[in-house]
């Protein structure tokens, strides 16, 4: 199970499956949502919200693939940074608050995951 950490309920976790790291950010062409790092996947999920009444609502996730299925990570930027994530051909870019925190942390997930698939 996840934990205490406020997930999705769009997203049910797998058996054995912990997260990470979760962010609400940015992408440059989804939009707004919430970036989600697991022991398994890398999820990013929209978000509707309004800023007079500060409520937000989870809508579809738009990415949702198990860390074996992402390339390349890296920071990008300097004032304005960005983890650029590739997956199946896709690139994304999310703007979090550490790029760096979070590319090593999904290279790091990446490499424990494809270790326990074996």
């Amino acid at each position: 199970m996840f934990g205490n950490k406020n997930v999705a309920p769009q997203v049910d976790p797998n058996p054995g499956e912990k997260l990470i790291l979760e962010e609400d950010c940015s992408e440059v062409k989804l939009g707004s949502g919430i970036l989600s790092l697991t022991s398994q996947r890398i999820i990013f999920e929209k978000t509707e919200g309004s800023l007079t009444t500060l409520n937000k609502k989870i809508g579809s996730a738009l990415l949702n693939e198990t860390l074996d299925k992402v390339g390349s990570v890296h920071p990008e930027g300097f004032i304005l940074t960005k983890v650029v994530v590739e997956v199946g051909g896709s690139k994304y870019k999310f703007s979090v608050f550490n790029s760096k925190k979070w590319a090593k942390e999904i290279d790091n997930q990446k490499r424990l995951f494809m270790k326990d698939q074996n």
